[in-house]
């Protein structure tokens, strides 16, 4: 006898995979399952909550749009929302789509009305994008679909995106006063190439693909390194067709050419559903001979009045579709596991595999992540696996043939001990990698120097990425302790460096033995420490030795310190070779002592409240105001959210201060900040 269905079970169950799924796709960038697999787990959840509407939530993944936007950038409210596209998989699915939308429309032969336009979807990150009397003014990634992340300094980096527009001198008429538009920001595949051929030259793992690299690309916060990795854009909409005196979406892609904007050249305007088809077929091979990567073909109807009249779900416009190839696939022969030590310690295993040709490409070698991934596909030397190049330039192995696994393999391990220093490897409790904490490993060296001498660390000015490299490559220092032994000799001899130079740097390097403690803890290189961690660490316990002598229970007592920075504090003085390192600090007269924090008055206004800072300051820098702000006992944070307290603005505030009036957070001004202080 069979008991009832737990339907309000599986839909928890389901909601939970597809919120981890959803983050490992938009957030960590990282995803383990298809896109179909994940539309597969969607609309089941969708049937379920249809057919049981008491199982409905507002905070089913159903519900919403896409990944929620990062922290550490303004946040701009999308007017209108950017939303996501349905996605069909073949031509039943394809058909299916045209008759759903021909009932909905009010036409007596609504399909012979039906005109198309194809577009090849490029396998990147979308992007709002507003000009303002013809000026770029801003750029918004795609977030949730209702609120994404202000970008506009690195998508200015980008060159093909006019930062003025009809300087071409073929758009008929006046610019509109607002245009904004929307579109996909990629990564062209030999700049990926080459910045994985400089990854693999320096020991760092390599990048998975163009998308999760575009992803992290377009978050970073030095523009200067955006623009070095040459992203490129496709604009393929207006949220306001009018403007463009457009009446279909042909109309509206020749505009936006017009105006100079990059549109995706290989769109075509289709006449049929049968037309489409064609246009797919000929770039399922072709389009692995294009620059960039895409994964299907998206389906527009052509008529915008069309358009409107057919609206959109919660989710997605009906009036367009995404048709998405199937991931190319081949099987080959693991001939062996390496692992590969990346900058940051992290020991990523690699699979060296029989060559193969896979999406136009020979293969060779395939990432396997991390030990976690490789141990869940129980992949060993000697397997045979099914290799993906589903858009990915890395390719992936999805699952070993277990039918055909030679006779006694035995599953691979995790080396006990780096493979490039030999130093003890270590697993953090709750993390998943395995990793080197050697600051001296050949492969963590170079990195930990240059955080080592930044400015929110030790502020050793004349330290580049080059004479780091110079120092390491000529054996001058092994890691950031001996910094403190270089003599003007050794550096004078460096190319492009002589006496003056060398006695300038030598100077940076004597006045760095006088910042405090919790700078000192800053560079170190501590896993989870960052600034405001190492002030904390640094203000309770006032001496490096104290700290080094505390236990996990009692860095657990102190605010914001939980059991993940605790294990990381204990596990980074435990080790033997990091004691002795702090030694010779000590030797070279490093300060190991924190100034005792002034006592913060109970009344003073601002203590233990949540500020965030915005805007231009004429009296001093951000970061002095923060680190004022702190000593009077306040918590500095950089996004605006309904536990902020307060929100300084300085000049040319942006939607912070939008965003916090909408809150109702009380909004000071540079008096007030200064009112505080004095």
């Amino acid at each position: 006898m069979t008991g009832k269905p737990d339907f309000e079970g599986r839909a928890t169950r389901l909601r939970e995979q597809l919120e981890r799924h959803n983050r490992l796709y938009y957030v960590e960038n990282r995803p383990e399952i298809t896109d179909r697999e994940f539309d597969e787990l969607l609309q089941e959840l969708t049937e379920l909550e249809t057919s049981h509407p008491e199982l409905q939530r507002p905070d089913s993944p159903t519900q919403r749009v896409g990944g929620e936007p990062l922290e550490g950038f303004e946040q701009v409210e999308h007017d209108p929302p950017m939303l996501s596209l349905a996605n069909t998989y073949d031509d039943d699915e394809l058909s299916d789509w045209e008759k759903r939308i021909s009932k909905r429309l009010d036409e007596v032969d609504a399909a012979r009305l039906l005109a198309y336009v194809a577009e090849l979807k490029i396998d990147g990150v979308s992007i709002s994008i507003l000009y303002e009397d013809g000026v770029l003014s801003q750029a918004v990634t795609r977030g949730n679909g209702e609120i994404g992340d202000d970008v506009t300094m690195n998508v200015r980096t980008i060159r093909t995106l006019p930062l003025r527009l009809g300087q071409t001198g073929e758009y008929e008429g006046d610019l509109p006063p607002r245009l904004l538009v929307r579109g996909e920001i990629y990564m062209p595949k030999k700049v990926f190439d080459r910045i994985n051929r400089e990854r693999g030259e320096r020991g760092e793992p390599l990048y998975a693909n163009p998308r999760n690299t575009t992803a992290g690309t377009i978050r970073l916060q030095d523009s200067k390194e955006v623009a070095r990795r040459h992203l490129e854009v496709a604009v393929f909409q207006c949220t306001d067709p009018t403007v463009l005196n457009a009446s279909h979406q042909s109309d509206v892609l020749d505009r936006l050419s017009q105006l100079g904007l990059p549109t995706q050249p290989t769109w075509r305007r289709c006449a049929s559903l049968d037309d489409v088809r064609s246009y797919i077929e000929e770039w399922r091979e072709d389009r692995q001979e294009l620059p960039f990567e895409t994964d299907g073909v998206v389906v527009k109807v052509d008529r915008l009045d069309l358009q409107d009249e057919l609206g959109r779900t919660g989710k997605a416009p009906r009036w367009a579709v995404a048709y998405k190839y199937a991931a190319e696939q081949a099987r080959t022969r693991v001939r062996d596991i390496v692992v590969q030590v990346g900058r940051t310690g992290t020991l990523t295993p690699v699979a060296e595999l029989e060559s193969v040709q896979l999406a136009g490409t020979t293969v060779q070698r395939a990432t396997l992540h991390n030990y976690e991934d490789l141990s869940r596909k129980d992949v060993r030397i000697g397997d045979t696996v099914v290799l993906e190049k589903g858009g990915d330039i890395i390719p992936k192995v999805v699952r070993v043939v277990g039918e055909e696994r030679p006779e006694g393999s035995k599953p691979w391990m995790m080396p006990a001990m780096c493979p490039r220093c030999g130093h003890e490897v270590v697993q953090l409790e709750g993390e998943v990698a395995h990793r080197c904490i050697n600051p001296g490993c050949p492969a963590v060296a170079s990195q930990s120097i240059q955080h080592f001498v930044s400015r929110s660390a030790m502020d050793i000015e004349g330290l580049g990425e080059k004479l780091v490299e110079q120092l390491l490559a000529q054996k001058l220092v092994s890691d950031w302790t001996g910094l403190y032994g270089l003599e003007a000799e050794d550096l004078a001899k460096l190319e492009g460096w002589g006496e003056t130079s060398a006695n300038k740097l030598l100077g940076e390097i004597e006045k760095s033995k006088s910042r405090d403690l919790s700078r000192l803890l800053h560079a170190i290189g501590i896993r989870f420490v960052g600034e405001r961690v190492a002030r904390i660490l640094a203000d309770h316990f006032l001496h490096l030795d104290k700290l080094m002598a505390s236990d996990r229970d009692e860095l657990e007592q102190l605010d914001e310190i939980g059991p993940k920075v605790a294990d990381s504090v204990v596990t980074f003085f435990a080790d033997h070779d990091n004691r002795k390192r702090i030694e010779r600090m000590r030797e070279h007269g490093l300060q190991l002592t924190q100034p005792e924090p002034e006592a913060t008055s109970a009344d003073s206004p601002v203590a233990g409240k949540t500020i965030v800072l915005t805007g231009v300051l004429g009296s001093m820098k951000r970061s002095e105001a923060k680190k004022r702000l702190e000593e009077l006992g306040a918590r500095v944070t950089g996004s605006v959210s309904k536990n902020t307290d307060m929100l300084i603005a300085g000049a040319d505030a942006g939607s912070k201060l939008d965003k916090a009036k909408k809150l109702g957070v009380e909004v000071v001004g540079e008096e007030g900040l200064l009112s505080f202080l004095e």
